[in-house]
C-alpha cells in the first residue's frame, strides 16, 4: 500500500550560475556607463519572471568595470553556492558582444555538450541571457561599438572537483549553467508527493491522458506537441519515472505519453526506471547495440561505442528515425514489463536544442 505524506515545508528557491553572471554583467555595463556604483538590479529569466540582485565587489576603472553576485541555489544542495560570480565589462571599437571566460570558469575540451571544445563552458540559455542583457543597455545608452564580458568564479576551480564536469571533459572550473534561472530545491520526497498530487488533480477532474516530462526544457517542448491539452495533464516527474508510472496506475490513468531528453530517453531503453546519475547512467555499448541492430555501418557504430555524451550520439547519427524508433520501442517495452502493461504508454524524445 502506498501512504501519501506530502512534505508541505516551503522551501526556498535559489539562482543559477547564468543568472548571477547576468546580474553581475549588466551592473558591471551599467557602472561603465554610468560611472555610478550600482547597488542592486533586476533582470529578465528564462521562466518570464524578473529577479533583483544584490550586487558586491564594485570596482570602476577607466576602461573597465568589475562587479560580482553571490551565488545562492536557494534550499538546493548546491556546490556552487557561495561562489561570488564576477563580470568584468570593458568596450571595444568593433561592434558585437563577446562573452570569455575568466578564473574558475572550466574550458570545454570534448565533443558532445551544447558547447563546443575551446570554447568556455558557458551554456547556451546563460549566453543568451548575458547578450541580451548587454544588448540592451547599448540600445538604452547608445553605446557604440561592442562589449567584452569575461565571467569568473574564483574557487571555481576547486569547486567543479565535486561536479560532473571532470568526467564530461569541462576543465579548470566551473560551468555557468541555467535554463529556467532559478533552482528549484526538492528533495526526494516533496517532488514525489508534487508528483501525487499532479496526478491526483488531473485524475479528480476527469483526465486520464498524462504527459509525463522529465524535465523543464522536456515540459515546455512537449506542450508545444499537444497544445490541446490542459496543463494539469503535464507533470513534471524528475528522475521519477518509475514511481510515477506506479502512482498513475493506482489513479486509473489510462495513457501516459512520456518526453525526455535522448539521454534520459537511452538510460529508459536500458530498462531503469530511476533516472538520476546516481541511480543510472548512459550504457554506450547498448547504444552502440542499437544502432548495429538498425543496420548503421561498424564506422559509425564504433563512433557511438566511443561517444562522451549523448547529446555527441545524436549528432552522428543526425536523430536518425530508425534509431529513434527503436529507442522509443525500447522505452514502451520496458515500461509496459514494469507496470505490467495496465496503461497505454509512449514516447516522444525531445531534441536537444537551445
Amino acid at each position: 500500500m502506498y501512504i501519501e505524506n506530502p512534505d508541505r515545508t516551503n522551501l526556498r528557491y535559489g539562482y543559477t550560475t547564468g543568472a548571477c553572471a547576468t546580474a553581475a554583467t549588466k551592473a558591471a555595463l551599467l557602472m561603465l556607463v554610468t560611472g555610478k556604483i550600482v547597488k542592486n538590479v533586476e533582470i529578465n529569466l528564462p521562466v518570464k519572471k524578473t529577479a533583483s540582485f544584490i550586487i558586491e565587489n564594485q570596482r570602476i576603472e577607466k576602461d573597465f568595470c568589475i562587479a560580482s553576485v553571490k551565488k545562492d541555489g536557494g534550499d538546493d544542495p548546491d556546490v556552487t553556492t557561495g561562489l561570488d560570480i564576477y563580470s568584468r565589462v570593458e568596450l571595444k571599437k568593433e561592434p558585437g558582444i563577446i562573452v570569455a571566460g575568466g578564473e574558475g570558469i572550466g574550458t570545454v575540451t570534448k565533443q558532445g555538450l551544447p558547447v563546443q571544445p575551446g570554447n568556455p563552458a558557458i551554456n547556451p540559455v546563460p549566453l543568451k541571457m548575458i547578450r541580451s542583457a548587454v544588448g540592451e543597455i547599448i540600445e538604452a545608452y547608445g553605446i557604440p561599438g561592442g562589449v567584452k564580458v569575461t565571467v569568473s568564479a574564483p574557487g571555481g576551480r576547486e569547486v567543479a572537483k565535486n561536479t560532473c564536469n571532470p568526467k564530461l571533459g569541462i576543465i579548470g572550473g566551473i560551468s555557468i549553467l541555467g535554463t529556467r534561472g532559478i533552482v528549484i530545491p526538492f528533495s526526494d520526497s516533496s517532488w514525489k508527493a508534487s508528483i501525487v498530487l499532479g496526478i491526483r488533480v488531473a485524475s479528480r477532474m476527469g483526465m486520464d491522458v498524462l504527459i509525463f516530462s522529465t524535465g523543464g526544457r522536456s515540459d515546455s517542448a512537449v506542450k508545444k506537441l499537444f497544445p490541446d491539452l490542459h496543463d494539469e495533464q503535464f507533470i513534471e516527474i524528475g528522475d521519477f519515472l518509475g514511481f510515477s508510472l506506479k502512482r498513475a496506475v493506482d489513479a486509473g490513468i489510462k495513457k501516459v505519453i512520456v518526453a525526455g531528453m535522448p539521454g534520459k530517453m537511452s538510460k529508459l531503453a536500458n530498462n531503469n526506471m530511476e533516472l538520476h546519475s546516481s541511480k543510472s547512467s548512459v550504457n554506450f555499448n547498448f547504444l552502440a547495440s542499437v544502432a548495429s541492430s538498425c543496420g548503421y555501418d561498424s564506422s559509425t557504430v564504433d563512433k557511438i561505442r566511443n561517444s562522451n555524451t549523448v547529446l555527441e550520439v545524436m549528432g552522428i547519427i543526425g536523430y536518425g528515425d530508425k534509431f529513434i524508433e527503436e529507442i522509443k520501442k525500447k522505452c514502451v517495452e520496458n515500461m509496459n514489463n514494469y507496470i505490467g502493461g495496465k496503461i497505454i504508454i509512449s514516447v516522444e524524445i525531445i531534441k536537444n536544442t537551445y
